[in-house]
């Protein structure tokens, strides 16, 4: 029965559109969810927000669930309980009150996140740290780009324009724009990692970061790489439950907006290199020129001087 019902929450998943990986990590949580479910003996569909508080503690006080590990486990629940009301097996979604009153990060719309905010001379310190050229060249795309991990990971070596220092990335349903710019440290570093490149990887194989001759840098591994690195510098503490003593690949976009923010580079602009999406109707109308948003992002970006 359990199984049954996850297969079909993740076809109507697929259905609308959620990214596979959303998918895959949305139904473990909910397996959770229905072991707990079952272990009360109660029908998935009979579950009130009392069965839904009584997880939540479970949760915390058994199996030692953060405030973000929660808050994911929740939205996964939800995203359930969305699909039994629409499916007409339940009237209610009993996870909204229960987000509201038990998760102190859901009562201000539960989307706002606390991230590091490391200086430039930190973000030196973490290329520093690293040893290997493939994680230094890593690290120096994600702060001088602000790509996300995924976006990163599907970079292909034809990708790269070393010539006009810019990369190209690959479609995805977040992103706006598709070409972003480095600088000429960047440069030298993904230069120096592409001539190393040659002797790790075979020639079949097009990934720009390989872990192998023929694999690609999983996910799992660039977190790693990344929390090392800032581990070493003494910017992550994996212990911490607090999300702003945690330094994540995602930490780097962070440092990319924040500081192009704060050298005075207009807004648009960085949000048409992070490829937000546009907020208004009226910004459907307007055109960045890319040669004005790249002398631009050249003019703004911090030189680490490594």
């Amino acid at each position: 029965m359990a199984n049954d019902l996850i297969e079909a929450y993740a076809a109507d998943a697929l259905g609308r559109g959620l990214a596979k990986k959303t998918i895959t990590v949305y139904t473990g949580n909910i397996r959770k969810f229905l072991e707990f479910a079952e272990k009360r003996k109660k029908a998935i569909t009979k579950i009130n927000k009392l069965d839904l508080r009584d997880y939540v503690v479970k949760m915390r006080e058994e199996h030692g669930f953060t405030e973000s590990t929660l808050r994911y486990n929740l939205a996964a629940i939800s995203s359930l309980y969305d699909f039994l009301l629409f499916e007409g097996k339940v009237r209610f979604n009993p996870t909204i009150e229960v987000r509201k009153r038990y998760l102190s990060a859901y009562k201000n719309d539960g989307e706002k996140h606390t991230h590091k905010i490391i200086s430039i001379p930190d973000a030196a310190k973490m290329i520093q740290n690293s040893f290997d050229i493939r994680d230094k060249a890593m690290l120096m795309v994600f702060f001088k780009t602000g790509i996300r991990r995924g976006e990163l990971l599907s970079l292909d070596i034809d990708d790269v324009d070393l010539k006009d220092g810019s990369i190209l990335l690959k479609p995805t349903k977040k992103r706006t724009n598709r070409r972003v710019y480095f600088d000429s440290e960047c440069a030298r570093y993904l230069s120096r990692w592409i001539e190393i490149r040659k002797e790790r990887a075979e020639t079949s194989c097009k990934a720009l970061f390989v872990s192998s001759p023929t694999q690609r840098v999983s996910e799992f591994m660039c977190y790693t790489i990344i929390t090392k690195a800032a581990s070493r510098a003494r910017l992550h503490d994996k212990n911490s439950d607090r999300m702003e003593d945690h330094f994540s690949p995602h930490a780097c976009r962070h440092w990319f907006t924040t500081h192009l923010l704060d050298s005075g580079m207009r807004r648009d602009y960085v949000q048409e290199l992070r490829g937000d999406r546009r907020g208004s109707a009226i910004d459907i109308y307007t055109h960045i020129d890319p040669k004005l948003l790249k002398e631009s992002y050249l003019a703004h970006i911090p030189n680490l001087g490594v």
